[in-house]
């Protein structure tokens, strides 16, 4: 019965959540590629050009499938979605936290790719400074993926979360490890950033999303922030 149940969802719900992954992936794959090949430790045996050549696809794949993410999540009637919760955060009645951290990280995104278009009248420093906005939508789509999804529990989403932050932390600290000596207030950031970010997601996960009625709390916090009682 239950897995009858589990398999007459919506097909766009589906497909919100398979691209929303997928998205995830490869969001990661470009973050993990930007940080590990960078500075000094960019492999020696690969050209920069196949770098960033590879870099560029992976970040196109990622807007493509947060594209169809969005669109399928928007046109679900479950949650009733409006076109603009998709840019503004925290402006939706179902799960505002959550979805919009997901908004959040789509909008630097967007930043970053019209930056990246504009380069040549930006300058590298401008460029480069909003660049960073990558890094930091990072994390956001991660939690905005763990406290969304009502999935989140299955062995497999879990593998995948986990997969995920394993390779940016990785990457992380072979960055941290190939720069050489110097730029203390550099590393700082990046290695508390490395250690805080495993320490919350397991916290999160083992208190809420792990729980049973994580989806009932849930929406009792949405209903609240939604000017309910």
């Amino acid at each position: 019965m239950t897995t009858t149940l589990a398999l007459t969802g919506s097909p766009l719900w589906y497909a919100s959540r398979a691209s929303g992954t997928l998205a995830l992936v490869l969001l990661t794959a470009t973050v993990t590629l930007g940080i590990a090949a960078g500075g000094r430790a960019a492999p020696r045996c690969i050209g920069r050009f196949e770098i960033g050549l590879l870099h560029r696809n992976l970040s196109l794949l990622t807007l493509a499938f947060l594209t169809m993410h969005v669109v399928t999540a928007v046109l679900d009637p479950f949650v009733h979605l409006g076109w603009a919760v998709a840019v503004v955060p925290f402006g939706a009645s179902y799960r505002p936290l959550w979805l919009g951290l997901g908004t959040a990280a789509l909008d630097q995104l967007l930043a970053v790719l019209v930056t990246s278009a504009l380069r040549q009248r930006l300058g590298v420093r401008r460029w480069k400074a909003v660049h960073w906005m990558a890094y930091a939508a990072w994390p956001l789509a991660l939690f905005h993926g763990v406290g969304t999804g009502t999935d989140t529990r299955l062995p497999l989403q879990l593998w995948l979360h986990a997969g995920c932050l394993g390779a940016v932390v990785a990457a992380v600290w072979w960055r941290l490890a190939k720069a050489g000596p110097g730029h203390i207030t550099g590393r700082l950031p990046a290695a508390t950033a490395a250690m805080a970010v495993p320490v919350v997601l397991g916290a999160f996960l083992a208190t809420g999303p792990l729980q049973p009625g994580w989806a009932q709390r849930a929406a009792a916090t949405t209903f609240v922030l939604g000017g309910g009682r």
